[in-house]
């Protein structure tokens, strides 16, 4: 990750420049709540994704600057809405917005974030890039609403689980990776294969994130083992495990699901284990790592197309 960010660290650090001067707010509580969980680390890595994406095709400008702003804002937006539906209280080994000061005051910061991304898309003034990213904003939306219809539902299916997890978390990775593209004046089969890269790339991302849920540890990753379970999320992991076990233990996952109950955490945890749901997951992501990677075939080498091979690799491997 620091190497890819070390090839285009003057760019990426006119990302950040260009964020905390978007942050600013008459209203004293907008920067105060932006500065924070901006500032509360991350690893920037969508708007990472959209810096070396240019980079590939050697014209990499100031709106890929701006783009990965937006990126990054539209991202963060996302997270203050989560904390609240939710009602998370540990995001990156600190104490969430919305617990720090109040769910009505999260909420209204995430909207303005959203708002600002997309003033800053407009000052882009690339009509097919805002189209892609109002697309996308929605999509978003779309997945955290059928995430939550889906919250404590046992028969959630494997396909229904990947519409979520494409919906609410792969569609902006791919818009990262395919505006990008869009502005580096790529042709449409290329805005495609980023655009399909940045899909596979965040399916990855998000199950190995659902295998850490059970298997990470919470000083890495900042937040608590088992809060997928305390919000009745029903991650790959715990359908693997319900359609592979037996009727007992198949019981008390669907039970602890339907009421959100992570008293039996430590039995599920085994659970997952013994039977092969968490190694399922992990082949899963490394299938969809092992596509990303695929999509780059055609670029010429660089070492920007070496980064965004690596970031594919680092997407499974990563234990936060």
């Amino acid at each position: 990750m620091q190497q890819a960010r070390n090839l285009v660290a003057k760019e990426f650090e006119a990302v950040n420049q260009l964020i905390i001067k978007q942050l600013h707010s008459n209203v004293p509580l907008v920067e105060n709540i932006g500065h924070y969980i901006v500032d509360a680390g991350g690893k920037r890595l969508r708007p990472l994704l959209c810096l070396l994406c240019a980079g590939t095709s050697s014209n990499l400008h100031d709106q890929h600057i701006t783009l990965a702003a937006v990126i990054e804002f539209i991202h963060t937006a996302t997270l203050l809405h989560d904390d609240v539906v939710d009602i998370s209280t540990l995001r990156r080994g600190k104490p969430t917005a919305n617990a720090t000061w109040d769910n009505a005051s999260s909420v209204l910061v995430g909207d303005f974030l959203y708002t600002r991304a997309f003033q800053l898309l407009v000052s882009i003034g690339n009509m097919p890039v805002m189209e892609l990213m109002a697309e996308t904003t929605n999509t978003i939306a779309e997945g955290e609403v059928l995430q939550l219809v889906k919250a404590g539902n046992p028969d959630t299916t494997e396909e229904e689980y990947y519409q979520v997890i494409k919906n609410k978390t792969a569609v902006l990775f791919a818009a990262a990776c395919a505006g990008s593209a869009m502005l580096a004046s790529q042709d449409k089969a290329q805005v495609d294969q980023f655009y399909h890269y940045g899909m596979h790339l965040g399916n990855a991302f998000q199950l190995i994130d659902d295998v850490l849920d059970y298997q990470g540890d919470p000083q890495q990753m900042g937040k608590n083992i088992g809060d997928d379970l305390s919000e009745g999320k029903p991650t790959l992991p715990l359908i693997y495990a319900m359609a592979h076990t037996r009727e007992n233990q198949r019981a008390l996952i669907q039970q602890s699901l339907i009421e959100k109950d992570i008293s039996h955490l430590n039995d599920i945890i085994a659970i997952v284990s013994s039977c092969g749901a968490l190694d399922y997951t992990r082949q899963q992501a490394l299938n969809h790592s092992n596509k990303a990677r695929q999509c780059l075939l055609d670029l010429a080498d660089s070492d920007y197309k070496s980064s965004l091979i690596r970031l594919a690799e680092l997407a499974v491997s990563r234990k936060k």
